[in-house]
């Protein structure tokens, strides 16, 4: 349990300075929100879809609805419920936004620790044109038994209207 404590901290400092680090990549074009399936770790990676919808910050878009999954490589040991997460979009201008422009393959590094309830972050970059980050705005929300650190890729695609 001391362990886990010791890693759940450790996730918090590596969720903050990813975010730090994440603040001078561009102009915000709004919140991508996503619920994560639970599933279990299997120690080198796992596997979980995703279901997001972005808000864009120019109010002349609606909002979006993307799916996809989310694959991780690196230790990942333990089983998660329901996960919410919300990043930032962000992007060296807003012009670069266009609807089903957040489609695209995504990878950066991430953390997490879990017991009971615990927190994570995944700092990502890609979308079309590799030109969008994902900043976690909020650390992740989760509960279960987990330790993970390593490198995600998160796979994003439009949900069918």
């Amino acid at each position: 349990m001391k362990n886990l404590i010791i890693a759940a901290a450790s996730a918090a400092f590596l969720a903050s300075a990813l975010s730090a680090q994440a603040q001078d990549q561009g102009v915000e074009l709004g919140l991508l929100d996503c619920t994560v399936d639970g599933g279990a770790g299997f120690i080198i990676g796992s596997t979980k879809d995703v279901v997001c919808t972005y808000t864009p910050a120019d109010k002349a878009f609606a909002p979006e609805s993307y799916h996809g999954v989310i694959n991780k490589f690196g230790l990942d040991i333990g089983v998660t419920g329901k996960t919410l997460m919300t990043w930032a979009v962000l992007a060296p201008s807003s012009d670069l936004y266009a609807p089903g422009a957040l489609a695209g393959d995504y990878i950066g590094a991430s953390a997490e620790a879990t017991a009971v309830v615990g927190a994570g972050a995944n700092l990502l970059i890609g979308g079309s044109n590799k030109t969008f980050t994902l900043q976690p705005l909020s650390v992740q929300a989760q509960t279960g038994v987990n330790l993970a650190v390593g490198i995600a890729e998160f796979k994003l695609q439009p949900s069918a209207g």
